[in-house]
């Protein structure tokens, strides 16, 4: 389960941070995506990310590109993220991390000694076929947003 590139990606339904249903099959044909998966908002490596997102938005939305992010948060802390950084896209509530299991990104972690289940930060390029073209894992979050934007324009590898 660790690549799905070239493969169908797994279908979803999740609330956004508005509560409304957000279906990846809604997409089909209209958008490509960047499903991005991530620990918790407010911490740094995750809101450097967001910003990141943000920042690049509009090359993403020229390129035809829907931004996604997925974490266990609830809408409220979602709505509170999005306000805090001006966030242009919407966030995804996974609370029984479900979608997270189905992507592989639902791992065993270890921090200060102790170990416990998380998201694996990563991000899926789906095109607007519903294949997963490019998959990033275990990302580091500098230069991470200049990479898939790289990759999706055709600049990239």
């Amino acid at each position: 389960m660790n690549n799905l590139e070239g493969k169908i990606a797994p279908a979803f339904t999740l609330k956004d941070e508005s509560g409304n249903m957000v279906s990846l099959e809604a997409f089909k044909g209209e958008k490509s995506v960047v499903l991005y998966f991530y620990p918790k908002d407010m911490t740094p490596g995750c809101t450097t990310e967001a910003c990141d997102f943000r920042d690049a938005h509009q090359e993403f939305s020229d390129l035809d590109v829907v931004i996604l992010g997925v974490s266990p948060d609830n809408e409220g802390k979602h709505s509170k993220f999005i306000e805090k950084h001006g966030l242009p896209f919407s966030l995804l509530v996974d609370e029984d991390h479900t979608v997270a299991e189905k992507y592989g990104v639902w791992k065993l972690k270890k921090m200060y000694g102790k170990e416990y289940m998380g998201i694996e930060r990563s991000t899926f390029f789906i095109n607007k076929e519903g294949i997963i073209e490019k998959e990033w894992r275990k990302v580091r979050v500098k230069n991470h947003i200049e990479d898939v934007l790289n990759t999706i324009s055709g600049k990239g590898e």
